[in-house]
């Protein structure tokens, strides 16, 4: 029955208690049995036999993690944002010291966009959907034209790495490639695919299937970002190319600074291997994982993982005690980074019981109403308890943090656009503009990715009458406009 398979692979599968594949596979026409035989060969069937191990196990190799939020204080080392002038100084440094690293070349930053826009209704990957609120520029040409802005001025190469999925690597690929990288350098692009892993059935350990010679693959979770970049040999390029320093972020955020020179300055100067940006929570029930320190070790707890009466929990002036959300902004060393890949407790493999439809023996499509399988990911947040030194940094929720996530209500499309809006019209007032509440404006990265950079570049006391959408050829036209 495994004439059809690799001897190589057919020893993997039996060893890993897989052989109903070998068998399936010899049932296939030619047609679809080099399809089925790539995916076999692409999922790490050791790594799975161990993961299942544990699933049928209980994960009882783990704490309960709410275990470990019943332990959760506010976390120790956190850089607030600045109220006093001591404070805004130390930022101010940091900046400074951000901006030299930059200038240095010593800044990769990676991008989590493996994601379709299913929850918006589309079926494109996610950072193809357009969110620019007058512009309608999509959330790449969003996050490109941010990082071309940072390159122009650090006068360095910035590589950007853009993390796909089986689901959107090709889409992805061919829209970046049409739209020539948004003027990114082509060869400072580069895409490397997440993992996968099969779904496993929960009572028996075996692998499902969704049609005959196709496996039930699962993403293995943005954790999987690290072993992705080493088979992709992005770590190796980028240490060749002395890169230090990389800057994580995902894309359906288009409030994220990236680069941002302060929050890079706060974690060099920590001597950080890792820092983290967070927002202060809206509410205990806003589905946001938390920063917390537990046994006096910084990690990241899981909205769901948060009982409701610990995350409810407040001090004397009625503010959330575990009130750091997670925004999904990290700044990692590579170095760290190289010495977590070589050690799988630094990013352990959660398990999840999932409803997963599948096709039985017979040949016949079921879809369970109850969770009937386990898939397996992994956090990359999870490397923080790893770190000698984890860092947790307050953002400005209004400025850094309105994602994309829902159709409608909180943090959808309409949300996060008025939320740029109301960001460019702030950073118009800085300069001396006046713009009415009322007025729609958006404003290029090109042109600025800060009030500052407006500051001087506008005559003060300038009004916008009508919507704005300012570009680096109206800046030259913007008496006309505001007038």
């Amino acid at each position: 029955m495994s004439n059809s398979v690799p001897k190589t692979l057919s020893e993997g599968l039996a060893a890993a208690g897989q052989e109903h594949l070998l068998a399936h596979a010899a049932t296939l026409p030619s047609e679809s049995a080099a399809h089925f035989r790539a995916q076999l060969a692409s999922v790490d069937w050791n790594l799975v036999a161990k993961l299942v191990r544990r699933a049928l196990e209980g994960g009882k190799d783990q704490e309960d993690p709410r275990s470990l939020a019943a332990r959760a204080v506010p976390p120790r080392s956190v850089v607030r944002l600045p109220s006093t002038p001591g404070d805004r100084e130390r930022w101010q440094h940091a900046r400074e010291h951000g901006e030299a690293w930059l200038r240095a070349g010593k800044l990769g930053v990676i991008v989590v966009a493996g994601g379709q826009g299913t929850r918006l209704g589309s079926s494109q990957p996610k950072g193809i959907y357009p969110i620019g609120p007058l512009s309608g520029k999509s959330l790449f040409q969003w996050f490109c034209e941010q990082l071309r802005a940072r390159r122009e001025r650090s006068g360095q190469p910035i590589p950007y790495a853009v993390m796909t999925s089986d689901a959107t690597h090709q889409e992805t690929a061919a829209y970046l490639a049409s739209h020539d990288c948004f003027g990114l350098p082509a060869d400072e692009v580069r895409l490397f695919r997440q993992g996968h892993l099969p779904a496993i059935d929960a009572e028996t350990g075996r692998a499902l299937l969704t049609a005959p010679g196709e496996l039930a693959l699962s993403p293995d979770g943005h954790g999987g970002m690290l072993a992705a970049l080493a088979k992709a040999n992005i770590l190796q390029d980028w240490a060749a190319q002395g890169i230090e320093t990389l800057f994580y972020h995902q894309v359906d955020n288009p409030s994220t600074p990236l680069c941002d020179p302060a929050f890079i300055g706060l974690h060099l100067d920590a001597a950080a291997d890792v820092s983290t940006k967070v927002v202060a929570k809206r509410s205990a029930t806003e589905k946001m994982g938390v920063a917390v320190d537990v046994d006096g070790v910084t990690r990241i707890i899981e909205y769901s993982d948060l009982p409701a009466d610990i995350a409810a929990r407040t001090d004397a002036d009625g503010r959330l005690t575990i009130w750091a959300g997670n925004t999904a902004m990290h700044i990692l060393q590579r170095e760290f980074l190289e010495r977590a890949l070589v050690d799988d407790r630094a990013l352990p493999f959660h398990i999840a019981r999932k409803v997963v439809p599948y096709v039985n023996g017979d040949g016949e499509l079921v879809t369970p109403s109850q969770p009937n399988a386990f898939k397996f990911e992994r956090f990359i947040f999870d490397v923080l308890p790893w770190a000698h030194t984890a860092l947790i940094v307050e953002g400005d929720r209004a400025e850094e943090f309105n994602p994309v996530k829902n159709r409608d209500g909180d943090d959808s499309p309409e949300t996060s656009r008025r939320a740029l809006m109301a960001q460019h019209r702030r950073w118009l007032r800085r300069a001396g503009v006046l713009v009415d509440e009322t007025i729609p404006v958006e404003i290029s990265p090109l042109v600025a990715l800060g009030p500052d950079d407006l500051i001087g570049r506008i005559p003060p006391g300038a009004v916008i009458r009508k919507p704005l959408y300012l570009t680096e050829s109206r800046m030259q036209e913007f008496h006309h406009h505001a007038g």
